[in-house]
């Protein structure tokens, strides 16, 4: 087995800052530490550490339009170059703080894991810098980027894409038409959740097909709010992940926003319906996960459709929802499902082919 060993070295540097608080001492020296004001030197070499890790396991389909990999998706994308056409992702919204909900028929509370626990406006927005800027060196000049969220976390999602240098084309409104009621009685139901669709560039063009978009809603103009269900009981058939998206919704993306053979990344693959809406509409992608339990229902997902009576199961809901067009419209739009994908270029270096 290959190992990856990471050589880590420590540097060390005191500052004095005036501020109000602790925490507002620390974000000044974030700020000038990113904007290179503060700059590290051999002088303030502390210690060297090795990190030792075994080889990335993944899972790619036989026809190689679909691969996982195990990882951070900040730490994973620094490994390697390659341009995708799109990305879609869905985040952390670090709104699991205790509250409770409705789900299944009953009152649960709000804990979808440590890695939705809320965090400060300034943590919030360093981590959002972070992964937006890993996944913007990995675009294409006129590629374009779909983020999902609610109040918690869109607005910190926003201000990151304005800083580095995003051009936002639309904030998508999904209206969920089946939402959970509101327990407490206090508020209006939440029913909505927001998608910011931004390209790379502000002055290259991006894709976007109108016509189809048009066609699907009835030869009128698409708006910007949607109305789609939530994930159906057919979508949880290999499990259930907490924040799962439903097919049509990655399905109305993805024809929306790229052309067959596209490559499209998703860093926080989940349970990987961003990959089963790529597969089955003739598009390839990478998903990046840390969860083994989510790369798994990922992979049984994914296997589901080596079956062509799941397959044409699965596009006929989507049809039927309105979302892509008839199947014999759609065959000329993606690529046929055996195809078997050939290598990309070795210049790339990309690690999972």
């Amino acid at each position: 087995m290959k190992f990856r060993v990471t050589i880590e070295e420590t540097l060390a540097k005191a500052v004095e800052v005036e501020a109000n608080t602790q925490d507002d001492a620390e974000y000044i020296v974030r700020q000038l530490y990113r904007n290179e004001e503060i700059i590290l030197s051999g002088d303030e070499y502390v210690c060297t550490s090795y990190r030792v890790a075994p080889r990335i396991p993944y899972y790619k389909s036989p026809n190689r339009d679909f691969t996982l990999l195990q990882g951070d998706c900040v730490e994973t994308l620094s490994r390697f170059q390659f341009g995708f056409d799109m990305v879609f992702a869905d985040p952390p919204y670090f709104l699991s703080g205790g509250g409770i909900s409705y789900q299944s028929g009953h009152v649960v509370c709000v804990d979808k894991g440590e890695w939705d626990k809320p965090k400060t406006p300034e943590e919030m927005d360093e981590f959002n810098y972070r992964w937006i800027k890993a996944c913007r060196d990995h675009m294409k000049p006129d590629a374009t980027i779909w983020i999902s969220g609610t109040y918690h976390n869109i607005f910190s999602v926003q201000q990151q894409l304005i800083k580095l240098g995003f051009k936002i084309l639309n904030v998508i409104t999904w209206a969920k038409t089946n939402p959970p009621p509101n327990i407490s009685c206090r508020y209006f139901t939440y029913s909505t959740e927001f998608i910011i669709w931004a390209r790379k560039s502000l002055k290259v063009p991006h894709y976007y097909n109108y016509d189809l978009m048009r066609h699907l809603n009835g030869d009128k103009q698409m708006t910007d709010v949607w109305r789609l269900p939530a994930i159906a009981k057919w979508e949880k058939s290999c499990g259930k992940h907490p924040t799962q998206k439903p097919l049509a919704l990655l399905a109305r993306i993805i024809l929306a926003s790229t052309k067959p053979g596209a490559w499209i990344i998703d860093p926080f693959s989940g349970s990987g319906t961003t990959g089963i809406a790529a597969s089955l509409l003739g598009r390839r992608y990478l998903g990046l996960e840390i969860e083994k339990e989510y790369l798994h229902m990922s992979r049984a997902r994914r296997e589901e459709l080596e079956s062509s009576a799941t397959r044409h199961d699965y596009l006929h809901r989507l049809e039927k929802a309105g979302v892509v067009p008839m199947q014999d419209d759609l065959f000329a739009l993606k690529a046929p499902a055996d195809r078997v994908w050939e290598e990309v270029d070795d210049s790339y270096g990309v690690p999972w082919l």
